[in-house]
């Protein structure tokens, strides 16, 4: 059966009827080892209500949690911060009923109404409506988006006490193996809740952006998790156990079945870190687009670095790296002299002469995703790098100073 990635925002089978300054910091204040409130100035907000004195964050044994009943407590202070975003294809006309084009998540990430969900769950809408657990129901602005993240930040204008605004973790401390939680609204059953395990990380997927050649670039450091998602759970939060979000529930990966007309989940469904949040929102707030590092080269996929492949290039069996096929005219990796494949092997397509790149900044690279995951982790736009190269059977090492993706 043929596989593919379906996103994860609802698409309603139904014809129509008719702030400046921003740092990563201030925005996203780094988790602390004690677990933190979920809002630090407002208390949790009921189905239909606020409450008047505040509920503290449940203390939770993380390796009992699954057992003994904590993530009734999660769920309780987590869920209020989760929204439902409805998208229309056409602004709303009062003498007509107008059906959305398609449904996701979402969730609120500060007092000033911004709310974090996937760009795929936005785009081509004319406009967005954000549905609250409380019953509130707004209009939503698109502040900017994220193609290669497929992130967007929206916003609403609502009074304080409707917004919860979730906790922030730090996805570079999970680990395989580690539980999450996954709340969203699959199929508009609005406020579902499962649990799985982070069982990877440092995935890729194709982006949402383009590149110049017409095939798109690499979106890398995804989170791969077995908690059951599905179509509508696009944009919502990926937690651990304490409550904070470490994940946006981006994809799923399926065969060519079908349970009831839509895609079923597989147990293998991917989200976007939120360290790349942290870096990403605050640029989409206050610029409206983020850069994303570039280096302007072509690398062998992971799964086909294999034997074969290292058989064809001359290299031991235990050799590891991001191996350069092409290198785009005029970029940082030209630039800074990086060669590409240029003589044929016993593999169409697969041609040797090429850097393969084994160290970024003294950092080992196993493998392109392993470079991905470092760019898009601790480099800028003007950064400059180190990469150690084997040429040949010699390393040479080549600075480098990023670009930004065109």
């Amino acid at each position: 059966m043929t596989r593919k990635l379906l996103y994860l925002c609802m698409v309603l089978l139904i014809p129509l009827v008719v702030g400046c300054g921003i740092t990563s910091e201030d925005l996203f204040p780094m988790a602390t080892s004690t677990p933190p409130r979920l809002s630090p100035t407002l208390s949790p907000l009921s189905q239909n209500s606020r409450d008047s004195t505040s509920i503290p964050a449940p203390t939770i044994n993380l390796n009992q949690t699954i057992l003994d009943g904590s993530l009734i407590d999660l769920y309780r202070q987590v869920s209020p911060g989760v929204v439902t975003i409805w998208s229309y294809e056409s602004p709303a006309d009062s003498s007509t009923l107008t059906l959305p084009l398609g449904q996701g998540s979402g969730f609120v990430i500060d007092l000033e109404g911004h709310i974090i969900t996937n760009q795929h769950v936005v785009e081509d809408a004319a406009e967005i409506e954000v549905d609250f657990p409380s019953g509130l129901k707004a209009w939503a602005e698109i502040i900017g988006t994220d193609p290669d993240s497929d992130l967007a930040v929206l916003q609403v204008n609502v009074p304080e006490e409707y917004l919860v605004p979730l906790s922030i973790g730090d996805s570079d401390l999970l680990q395989v193996g580690d539980y999450v939680v996954a709340i969203g609204n699959p199929f508009g059953l609005e406020g579902s809740m499962t649990v799985g395990i982070v069982s990877a990380l440092a995935r890729t997927l194709d982006s949402r952006r383009i590149s110049p050649s017409g095939l798109p670039f690499t979106a890398g450091d995804l989170i791969q998790t077995d908690a059951a998602i599905n179509p509508g759970n696009s944009g919502g939060p990926l937690l651990n156990l304490r409550g904070e979000v470490v994940g946006v529930n981006l994809a799923i990966q399926t065969e060519s079945f079908t349970i009831s007309g839509s895609a079923a989940n597989s147990g293998v469904g991917f989200a976007v870190p939120v360290n790349i949040v942290r870096r990403v929102a605050p640029q989409i707030i206050e610029f409206g687009e983020y850069q994303y590092p570039y280096l302007g080269i072509s690398s062998l996929d992971d799964n086909v670095w294999n034997l074969r492949t290292l058989e064809a290039l001359n290299y031991p069996p235990d050799l590891v790296g991001a191996y350069i096929t092409s290198v785009v005219p005029e970029s940082p990796a030209d630039l800074a002299g990086l060669r590409g494949g240029s003589q044929e092997t016993s593999i169409p397509g697969i041609e040797s002469g090429g850097d393969l790149i084994i160290a970024i900044d003294g950092q080992q690279i196993r493998h392109f995703s392993a470079l991905l995951s470092y760019l898009l982790k601790n480099t800028s736009v003007g950064q400059e790098v180190i990469l150690t190269v084997l040429r040949g059977t010699e390393e040479v090492e080549i600075p480098l100073t990023i670009g930004a993706r065109p």
